[in-house]
């Protein structure tokens, strides 16, 4: 037995000593790779999130959501009469209609015991009737247009009820963080009270196409047409914005298309200025500053020589306008509003909308890379569409064919007030082509340079060569906007 034991031990202590020696080669690499991550066990989650039911919350806030029917009349499509006189011949074809019934539908909440109600300006602005029913109410009750805003899309109706409503609060669309919870309440497709739940995606969201005062907050919450004029909650059951908006394959807006996975919500910091004063009167009064605004590309701040994109470019100086009064000059460059940095061009037209009429504005511009400090006094903005400035960028060769600026052709293009050439023909493939510079564009000036023949201004572009980049003001459907010519 004694013999045994020491048999025993004897390999006992050989493995010990096997292992040892194996230990010693292992690789130091071969060591390290335990340490390439960290495992749930040798640490303690980074974030841990407790995710409660959304379900008390939406049972309450549910009270303050409204579905929106909404009936009227609108003129017939004569596209759709031509085709029914196509199929019914003769005496038994339809008759013209001038007008036709249509329905439609949308959401809104309440803001108020006494019935004013949020909702969009695109669910109610054709509409003859409105009716509005609530959660858990059979009843459908008429309402009536307080205000509405189209620059916006929003508006404010009212309800007439005897019992007390209740209504929503108000939160702050301003704090809010990419990656927060929202909470999207709605009438979608006729389906009534529907709750969808996601994150804000993004936010100062402009859409293609859309007004110079969009300022969206993005998410993922599913919105489809009838969630319009909705409101968007936070998860602590507040307002941050009313639903306005889809983007879907082939279709952008409120009034058709699929949600996939992106819509969009005004946010309530803006609303709540609109409503004030659509409740006060009706409409909505905005700052006028009186100028046409480009945002700065690359090339532009090549040609004219700026070392930053940032800031709104002044492309035209309104004749009689506050900006005019105030010595602004086309080519300034605005940078400050207000005491606001404008960083994005598309930031001032909101920062102008919102100032008090009548108030003295310090106004920061850059001119001839110097910065100046200008005083503008806020006008009213008017309801008149100012020209949209088209931003444009050319490569290559000008190509462009162009001719004197002649009495006879001014007076045709109605720019009897403009020097300049006139463009009449673009060459095929050329970067004027490419560009979109059309027929009827008139170019105004070259490399700063005022241009009033055509002698002038091919004399101007013959030295364009590889590696140039050369700035044009034209002038097109009444504003004005600088190009800029790169020879690549």
């Amino acid at each position: 037995m004694l013999g045994m034991m020491k048999n025993t031990e004897f390999f006992v202590v050989r493995y010990l000593v096997l292992v040892s020696v194996l230990t010693c080669f292992v690789s130091p690499v071969a060591a390290k790779d335990k340490k390439l991550w960290i495992d749930s066990s040798e640490a303690s989650a980074p974030v841990e999130m407790k995710l409660p039911s959304f379900a008390p919350i939406i049972d309450t806030l549910g009270q303050s959501v409204v579905n929106i029917s909404i009936s009227g009349t609108e003129k017939g499509n004569n596209a759709e009469q031509e085709l029914l006189n196509q199929l019914f011949r003769g005496p038994q074809a339809p008759k013209a209609s001038p007008k036709r019934e249509f329905r439609s539908l949308g959401s809104g909440f309440v803001i108020s015991e006494s019935g004013y109600i949020i909702t969009n300006n695109h669910v109610v602005e054709k509409a003859d009737k409105i009716k509005i029913s609530f959660k858990d109410d059979r009843k459908s009750y008429t309402a009536k247009i307080v205000g509405r805003d189209a620059k916006t899309d929003l508006a404010l109706i009212k309800v007439n009820v005897k019992k007390k409503l209740k209504p929503v609060v108000f939160g702050k669309s301003d704090s809010l963080r990419p990656g927060d919870w929202v909470i999207a309440i709605g009438n979608p497709f006729r389906l009534g009270h529907t709750a969808t739940v996601g994150i804000v995606s993004a936010l100062g969201r402009k859409m293609p196409g859309g007004g110079p005062y969009d300022d969206f907050i993005q998410t993922d919450a599913s919105i489809n047409p009838g969630n319009s004029g909705g409101p968007l909650f936070n998860s602590r059951g507040e307002v941050v914005g009313v639903n306005t908006a889809i983007y879907s394959p082939g279709r952008l807006g409120g009034g058709g298309g699929f949600n996939i996975g992106i819509g969009f919500a005004t946010p309530i910091s803006l609303v709540k200025s609109i409503v004030s004063q659509l409740h006060q009167d009706g409409k909505v009064t905005r700052g006028w500053l009186g100028v046409l605004i480009q945002s700065i590309t690359p090339d532009l701040a090549d040609a004219m020589g700026l070392d930053s994109l940032e800031g709104a470019l002044v492309a035209e100086v309104m004749d009689g306008g506050p900006a005019e009064s105030a010595g602004v000059k086309r080519r300034d460059i605005i940078v400050k509003f207000n005491g606001q940095p404008v960083v994005e061009n598309d930031q001032l037209p909101l920062m102008v909308a919102e100032t008090k009429i009548g108030k003295v504005v310090e106004m920061e511009v850059i001119r001839d890379g110097k910065l100046k400090t200008l005083d503008v006094t806020i006008e009213q903005l008017k309801d008149i569409k100012a020209p949209e400035v088209v931003e444009e960028k050319v490569k290559n060769t000008t190509g462009a064919i162009v001719q004197d600026l002649t009495p006879e052709i001014s007076q045709s293009l109605d720019v009897d007030k403009l020097k300049g050439v006139v463009v009449t023909g673009v060459q095929p493939g050329s970067a004027a082509e490419r560009a979109g510079l059309a027929r009827g564009d008139v170019i105004l000036e070259v490399a700063g340079k005022q241009v009033r023949s055509s002698k002038e201004f091919y004399k101007s572009t013959k030295g364009f060569k590889d590696g140039d980049i050369l700035l044009l003001l034209i002038h097109r459907a009444g504003g004005t906007l600088f190009m800029t010519l790169k020879n690549e």
